[in-house]
């Protein structure tokens, strides 16, 4: 009896023992999470008044720093879209677009034969030139603008979308090629060798063996320089004159009337409508472009 009656004790114990250590758990989750979504919404809040003050009057924007508008309005898109130029911003998103496809297309293309030589084959100063690369990441911007400034000037490139892609399309982007040089790195070149075998050439072998591996590393590459494209405020600053050819960035500035009081909402509603695009493109390809950086990281 008396051992029927220790081992009912100890069962009662190693119960009341699991449900601590599950409510333990469950309290540590909740904290957990509680602390994520805090932390998440402080980050979040610019952009989540940004969206909300765009939908207010000009004088509620200063008011208060709550993001939900008392009385909505979309004057600031109707007004904002119009500008105070003959254009609308149907025309700037048109410019930054005529910049951004054969940018993104061009670096994928370029960076992705740079990488693949520098990867997989044995050349000449093949290391001083990788080794070039790597310095060229170390290099500030602010270095490089006046000489590309009076390379493209020689060239009659000014006030044109040339020197806004062309580099770029030429393998500029050095990051984007040492990006990809280490996610080439992690992948086995046993498909390629086999490839070559059944008589593929190595042009074949990169289009129909390696890039399809590369598809992360590739969206990755493309969503970066989406990114960094549309939200590109000095290079097209630099080299546009005529507002006819301005992108984005700089119609939100001319948007900005320093002189006289102007309508906040209007510049606030067009920034929303300037996100957008790369938000929406980032949130769609999420899961490659974090696959694409995690693998070449990671692997590399």
């Amino acid at each position: 009896m008396t051992d029927i009656t220790t081992s009912n004790d100890l069962t009662m114990d190693e119960t009341a023992r699991a449900k601590r250590r599950a409510g333990l758990r469950l309290f540590s989750t909740a904290i957990r999470y509680a602390l994520l979504f805090l932390v998440g919404f402080v980050m979040l809040y610019p952009l989540i008044w940004l969206v909300g003050a765009s939908f207010k009057t000009n004088s509620e924007i200063f008011s208060g720093a709550g993001f939900l508008p008392q009385n909505p309005t979309l004057d600031g898109y109707i007004k904002g879209w119009q500008t105070s130029t003959p254009y609308t911003f149907g025309r700037f998103f048109w410019n930054s677009f005529l910049i951004i496809l054969p940018k993104v297309i061009g670096t994928a293309i370029s960076c992705t034969m740079a990488a693949y030589a520098f990867a997989r084959f044995d050349f000449p100063l093949k290391k001083v030139l990788f080794g070039s690369v790597i310095a060229i990441l170390l290099l500030p911007n602010v270095v490089t603008r006046i000489p590309q400034y009076i390379l493209f000037r020689d060239l009659g490139w000014l006030d044109s979308f040339l020197p806004l892609w062309v580099p770029s399309a030429l393998a500029g982007d050095a990051f984007f090629v040492f990006m990809l040089v280490q996610f080439l790195r992690s992948l086995p070149s046993d498909m390629e060798e086999a490839a070559r075998v059944d008589g593929a050439n190595s042009l074949q072998t990169l289009v129909y063996i390696v890039v399809p591996m590369l598809a992360p590393a590739l969206i990755s590459v493309c969503l970066f320089q989406f990114m960094w494209t549309m939200n590109d405020f000095l290079g097209p600053l630099i080299y546009l004159s005529s507002v006819d050819k301005y992108p984005v960035s700089l119609a939100l500035k001319l948007s900005i009337d320093t002189t006289e009081a102007f309508e906040w909402n209007r510049i606030l509603a067009m920034s929303v409508l300037a996100i957008s695009p790369a938000l929406i493109v980032f949130f769609a390809a999420q899961r490659y472009f974090i696959e694409g950086i995690s693998s070449g990281g990671i692997k590399g």
